[in-house]
């Protein structure tokens, strides 16, 4: 026993044994102080995975900073139940026990739920499955499609209710429930996508749906059965303003917020680029050349800043697509030259320019429609083969 318990608590030679033995299934259950129902839940969920679970597995007990007996327990289960693990961080974050165990992990897919066990584990199996096939790159619970059967206080629906309806209106997500605690993401695509979230605590889950949602990854959603813990130890008002500056801080890095931010550079050089080229070129041919030049830094800028678009893979398409996006655009701001060239034959570089600045706002919403939709489109990613689904 000695030996095992020194095995569990070096990390050099658990990661030689993880590797040695990868499952295809890793469930993590992040728990800080909750040594009152621990080892119920993880004797329940070992229980239930034994019993016909098709896919190899692993449980990992990530506990974060707790101060009770709870890594007393954690270590007792690893000892004492097989394919169980414990994993102790010294900092608190559930977000952070998360990132170090699913970043550690050699299964294919990886999961999480909450330790109280309030998702019925018969959505495990619906969860992974779209994973495990390729066909899916994440997949969340969510307890507020019509087909789900949840029980739980009014309070706690309506703020669920409410977060949701932020991010849909506020970051345009289109999952539905983002603070279920039951996900999983496909191993593949996590190197490329965790290390880009932020957040260490309860808003990781959501900073993560974002950002897989916003690089065109495919989020699948299982309707679950869900009963409130009572005794969660979530403290909902520090949550929810916590998530509300994540949100905020999403939406100030979110594709629109960049788009915007490049516009306005865009819309200033233009309007300098103008002004020094009006007295040689004229209004139209001054027009024509800081658009033209403009046009390339802003689509260079979008394209590696908006859309997250890198490297020279379809550099030069792009290039032409924003080209004509650029002609849209001129004829928009020729057409509002014409008109005050009709109403006035001799406006002032001043008038000139904030009518040209006018036609151009107005182009605005349709150049990044076009962006988004054609410009910087991304092919339909093909779907990798079948992972083996035959039962172990």
């Amino acid at each position: 026993m000695p030996e095992l318990a020194s095995l569990l608590e070096n990390p050099a030679p658990r990661r030689a044994l993880a590797a040695a033995a990868a499952p295809d299934v890793e469930i993590v259950v992040p728990v800080y102080n909750e040594a009152a129902g621990l080892e119920q839940s993880v004797r329940r969920l070992h229980r239930f995975l034994s019993d016909g679970f098709p896919f190899s597995w692993r449980i990992v007990i990530a506990d974060n900073a707790s101060v009770d007996a709870t890594p007393d327990i954690a270590r007792r289960l690893a000892i004492t139940l097989p394919s169980v693990r414990h994993l102790r961080l010294e900092q608190k974050g559930r977000g952070r026990a998360l990132r170090a165990a699913w970043s550690a992990s050699p299964a294919k897919v990886v999961t999480y739920m909450d330790v109280d066990l309030s998702t019925d584990l018969r959505g495990l199996l619906p969860l992974v499955a779209p994973l495990m096939s390729g066909h899916s790159d994440l997949a969340i619970g969510t307890r507020l499609a019509y087909s789900s059967r949840v029980v739980r206080g009014p309070k706690r629906e309506l703020i669920s209710r409410a977060y949701n309806r932020i991010l849909h209106m506020a970051l345009r997500a289109k999952f539905t429930d983002a603070q279920c605690g039951f996900k999983a993401v496909r191993r593949d695509v996590l190197d490329g996508l965790i290390g880009d979230v932020v957040d260490q605590g309860w808003f990781f889950d959501t900073e993560l749906l974002v950002l897989a949602q916003r690089r065109g990854l495919r989020i699948h959603e299982v309707p679950v059965d869900w009963v409130d813990d009572p005794d969660s130890r979530v403290d909902i008002v520090h949550t929810a303003l916590t998530d509300l500056r994540g949100v905020a801080r999403l939406l100030g890095g979110g594709p629109i917020a960049k788009f915007m931010g490049i516009g306005v550079l865009s819309t200033l050089a233009y309007a300098v680029l103008y002004l020094v080229l009006a007295p040689l070129l004229g209004s139209l041919g001054a027009n024509a050349a800081a658009l033209a030049i403009t046009a390339v830094g802003n689509t260079a800028a979008n394209r590696r800043f908006t859309f997250g678009v890198t490297g020279r893979d379809d550099l030069a398409r792009h290039h032409v697509r924003g080209a004509l996006v650029f002609i849209l655009t001129l004829a928009l701001t020729n057409g509002a030259l014409a008109v005050l060239s009709g109403l006035d034959p001799d406006p002032s570089r001043t008038l000139e320019l904030a009518v040209l600045v006018a036609a151009s706002l107005t182009a605005t919403i349709t150049r990044y429609v076009a962006m988004r939709t054609w410009v910087f489109s991304r092919e339909r990613r093909s779907i990798r083969p079948s992972l083996d689904l035959v039962s172990r």
